[in-house]
């Protein structure tokens, strides 16, 4: 069984370099016989012949092989070429080639090539707030269809307190703790306890997770405008990106319920509700402007500047059409 690896240089003028006899399927001969003619610092064009076939023959991989380390005047020209033939493909008479351009060795092995194949067969990339929403369609639920049907959607989301949470909750109210730390369990969709150690206002930062979501209610004893006051604050620590769609979407849609049962239930007055996704934010003076926010002084209205001085003359009667001067 004869097969066909073709190499074409750009300084060659594009000429056949190598043909083989294989001896095995494409797949087991494709390193064996492709990777030693690669040059680390000369571009090239590889044509590598696969066993399937369509109805106008045989299969074609084409890769555009142009190494990092290569000159530029090679890679410019090179780029140039790939994209007149990449442009030109659909009228070739390989109708089955499959463009692939590596740059890096390790990925024009075989893993690499089958890697290039399962990228290109998924679907196309999501920014952040792209899965987001797609998160939120799937999630919604769709009890009626008809022209005034609703969506109803996850932001009502309540999960069940376990025991210990309920207990430190209690004791907050009661004032015999200071913090609480909350996470969700997603795989038994309930809110447990993380801890409730002693915690001072300096001791916040540390407490704030950099990779996980979490719920925290913090007892705030400060002094303002001279009177002693002990303030409920809700902060809600999101680290940005770093965690899942999934975590994100729960965490903000059992907020809400969470703090109506805490309000409801425990008697717990929230004074202030934050969310933050650093919890070096969270820093004495910060503390204080968010709970007691300063006043903004009234603004004095726009005064309308005064008239050059001195006189300026009678004032000018001007009469009506036809009345005589």
């Amino acid at each position: 069984r004869i097969e066909s690896v073709l190499k074409f240089h750009q300084d060659k003028k594009r000429c056949l370099k190598n043909g083989f006899k294989f001896s095995r399927n494409w797949d087991q001969d494709y390193d064996h016989f492709l990777l030693p003619l690669l040059d680390e610092r000369a571009p090239c064009y590889l044509l590598y012949r696969l066993d399937s076939q369509n109805a106008l023959g045989y299969e074609w991989i084409f890769i555009s092989w142009s190494p990092e380390d290569s000159p530029v005047r090679l890679t410019s020209s090179h780029h140039s070429i790939t994209s007149s033939i990449d442009a030109a493909r659909p009228v070739l008479p390989l109708k089955g080639l499959l463009s692939f351009l590596p740059s890096l060795q390790e990925d024009v092995c075989l893993l690499g090539y089958q890697r290039h194949v399962s990228s290109c067969s998924g679907p196309a990339p999501l920014t952040p707030a792209e899965q987001e929403n797609v998160f939120m369609l799937l999630l919604q639920v769709k009890t009626e269809i008809s022209v005034e049907s609703k969506h109803q959607t996850l932001q009502g989301l309540a999960f069940p307190l376990q025991e210990t949470a309920r207990q430190a909750l209690q004791q907050l109210a009661q004032k015999r703790v200071n913090y609480i730390q909350l996470r969700l369990d997603v795989e038994k969709e309930t809110i447990e306890l993380v801890h409730c150690n002693p915690t001072e206002t300096r001791d916040l930062p540390s407490r704030v997770p950099k990779d996980t979501p979490r719920y925290h209610f913090f007892l705030y004893k400060h002094s303002h405008e001279g009177d002693y006051l002990e303030s409920v604050v809700f902060i809600y620590s999101m680290p940005g990106y770093s965690c899942s769609i999934k975590e994100r979407m729960l965490y903000s849609s059992c907020k809400s319920r969470l703090l109506e049962e805490v309000e409801k239930d425990y008697h717990l007055e929230i004074n202030k509700k934050l969310e933050i996704d650093d919890g070096d934010e969270l820093t004495e003076q910060f503390l204080y402007d968010e709970v007691h926010p300063k006043q903004h002084a009234h603004k004095q209205a726009f005064a309308k500047p005064r008239g050059p001085a001195g006189k300026r003359g009678h004032k000018r009667l001007i009469k009506g059409t036809g009345e005589n001067m």
